[in-house]
């Protein structure tokens, strides 16, 4: 049975606002993507730093979220789970953070690390995965595939529903 992506692309979308401590930590990323997406699509050093902020925020609050879920009472982490999942993809992101923030900072991109300065579409993930990342909903194959098979129609909506705005 096929599941219905809107809908699981929707409770994605909506989970966040439903707990106000999640509210706290998804919100700079919706400012962080409004403020992305008036800007200029070209890649330069300040665009940089803003994705190296997002990453960082996001990754921040993931943890807080993961080590709330996992108190040091409980057994070490089954690798072979979903926890796995959420601490690769928390450490990925505070890894590519604290690059792109740094690479701004210095003016100066590691080879083949140019891409950090691409920042209007990052926060889009962030954004999506963020109820998966902070424990409020699991991790499957259909949110997964809501998120990519939203992920054009959302920057179409997003790139020319905010072009006037930019310069």
């Amino acid at each position: 049975m096929s599941p219905n992506y809107w809908t699981v692309f929707v409770e994605l979308i909506r989970k966040p606002f439903e707990d106000i401590s999640l509210f706290w930590g998804i919100g700079p990323l919706y400012f962080g993507l409004l403020l992305n997406e008036l800007t200029s699509a070209k890649a330069n050093f300040r665009t940089a730093i803003q994705t190296g902020f997002s990453f960082l925020w996001a990754g921040a609050q993931w943890l807080y979220f993961y080590s709330r879920a996992h108190r040091v009472t409980t057994p070490p982490p089954d690798w072979r789970g979903t926890q796995s999942v959420n601490l690769f993809v928390t450490c990925l992101v505070l890894a590519l953070g604290l690059l792109a923030l740094v690479s701004g900072m210095r003016r100066k991109y590691p080879k083949h690390f140019s891409f950090l300065g691409y920042t209007r579409f990052s926060n889009y993930f962030m954004i999506t995965i963020f109820p998966m990342q902070a424990h409020a909903l699991g991790w499957t194959w259909d949110r997964l595939a809501a998120i990519v098979i939203f992920a054009i129609p959302t920057w179409l909506v997003l790139n020319f529903g905010l072009k006037p705005f930019r310069k």
